[in-house]
């Protein structure tokens, strides 16, 4: 399904959003990437949506992503007595491993991992960051604290420690049933949460064993600090900006966004941004201003995909939100200072041929009168290269493996066709020029760049390019072997 825009949309699936009608009206609308969310819904609920999803994806002949999105290991404190307790600022709080129910001066943390790595003058944060405990003294089984800023605590609410790299596996018991149960039912990518070191991620990916993409959730100020090293043996990024805007001082999520999309673009892998894009659209049909703009500037910025959570899942308004993002997203890569930001971001050190040749292309697309790029691809990688150029013509990416076109739909500016596996690069030229016309991207008169790698089906080969007619008879005639 051809969209009018480049960036990519995903929506997450829920309570509001399960039935086929609504699913293939979300695609319809613009949503390019399903997420699956592991912390709501049963196994058999989620197994329902994939099922969907796929025939949806069948019944348009348009390959769709499926992201499988973590829980990751949370951490909660326990019961009150009353179930609930109001906290003052400058009062003194205990948490510690005593399962009794708290009350107005302790509550039990059932997370012996939390006070090994305590120190004092940690920070501890609870209920998504409105209260703010300090730690004056600390043990193996206990954290005395000082309220900072108080509020209501209640039964089970989140905690947050922003400050110490945690002990934790970034794959609890719930995670580890959840990941083999998706990566089974065949979705394209795993979000991975708690990511604070690369380990967390070539763990996961010992045990996805190529059966999925690896995006890691970046929401913690520890993998912030390595964000580097953890890009380096992930496939894809999501900035996940709600525990990030917890832990961290809200106004340092913003450079933080931008450094780590300009980043995820440097090498070539698809980053999302996400969390509370379109909030307001839960529960009107109308998006903020400001949310608009947020949008907008993740766009702008040049992020692959945005994202929808709860505005899909559980709101009133699912198809309204996604339309809404589709529409800022046209509007936005209309604007001549989109190409003006997006060209002047363009920092890429090449080293490899495939960096040259999706290098020229882009150049020749852009000085001759080409309307589309097409690259052949098996593994995705020269789609990847070719969309990290951000091109000013569109991106047709051909393939003969549909998981790689259902990948893809997560990157910027692609759109997948399926094709044959071939064994000339004639063939190549010719399937290009055919699916350039049947998808609207170019006429018999014009002219296509296609790049591929010989010999075919070998991935990383990406080393020929030429600019061809898009009519056969004029293929044949120029074809010079």
């Amino acid at each position: 399904m051809r969209r009018n825009r480049n960036v990519k949309i995903v929506a997450t699936l829920g309570p509001a959003s399960s039935d086929y009608d609504t699913i293939r009206a979300l695609h319809e609308a613009g949503a390019d990437v399903f997420r699956l969310n592991m912390s709501h819904g049963t196994q058999a609920d989620i197994a329902e949506r994939h099922r969907i999803i796929r025939q949806v994806e069948e019944d348009l002949d348009s390959p769709i992503a499926i992201l499988g999105d973590l829980q990751g290991p949370k951490l909660r404190v326990g019961v009150f007595a009353k179930g609930e307790e109001d906290l003052v600022a400058g009062a003194a709080f205990r948490l510690d491993l005593d399962e009794a129910e708290g009350d107005a001066t302790r509550v039990c943390l059932p997370h012996p991992e939390i006070f090994a790595a305590l120190e004092p003058g940690a920070n501890l944060l609870v209920n998504d960051g409105k209260i703010r405990l300090r730690v004056t003294a600390c043990g193996p089984e206990f954290a005395d604290c000082e309220v900072i800023a108080g509020g209501t605590i209640s039964n089970r609410k989140g905690v947050n420690v922003p400050d110490v790299v945690l002990p934790l596996a970034a794959l609890s018991e719930k995670d580890l049933s959840d990941l083999e149960f998706i990566c089974e039912l065949g979705v394209d990518w795993l979000a991975l949460s708690f990511v604070q070191r690369p380990e967390d991620v070539t763990e996961a990916r010992e045990l996805v064993r190529g059966r999925a993409a690896i995006m890691s959730k970046i929401e913690k100020p520890a993998g912030v600090k390595r964000f580097d090293e953890i890009l380096a043996v992930s496939d894809g990024i999501m900035v996940a900006r709600g525990d990030l805007g917890v832990e961290l001082p809200v106004q340092n999520v913003p450079p933080i966004q931008k450094r780590l999309i300009r980043r995820c673009r440097a090498a070539a892998k698809p980053v999302i941004v996400a969390t509370q894009m379109l909030e307001s659209m839960i529960d009107s049909p109308m998006p903020t201003r400001a949310e608009v703009s947020d949008v907008a500037t993740a766009i702008y910025e040049g992020s692959d995909a945005i994202m929808l959570s709860a505005e899909s899942a559980a709101g009133h308004y699912p198809v309204e939100a996604v339309r809404t993002m589709d529409n800022v997203a046209i509007e936005v890569e209309s604007d001549p200072t989109y190409r003006e930001v997006i060209e002047a971001s363009r920092r890429v050190n090449r080293q490899s041929v495939a960096d040259g040749i999706v290098a020229a292309a882009r150049e020749i697309a852009e000085t001759a009168d080409i309307k589309v790029i097409c690259c052949y691809t098996e593994s995705g990688t020269t789609a990847l290269l070719t969309a990290r150029e951000r091109p000013r013509v569109p991106i047709l990416a051909l393939t003969s493996l549909l998981g790689t076109a259902r990948r893809l739909a997560l990157t910027w500016g692609v759109t997948c066709v399926m094709t044959g596996e071939l064994t000339r690069f004639k063939m190549a030229v010719i399937n290009a020029a055919r699916a350039a016309r049947a998808h609207g991207y170019a006429t018999e008169s014009d002219q296509i760049v296609v790049t591929a790698g010989v010999p075919f089906n070998i991935p990383g080969t990406t080393n020929i390019l030429r600019v061809a007619p898009c009519q056969e008879s004029l293929i044949y005639a120029t074809d010079p072997g």
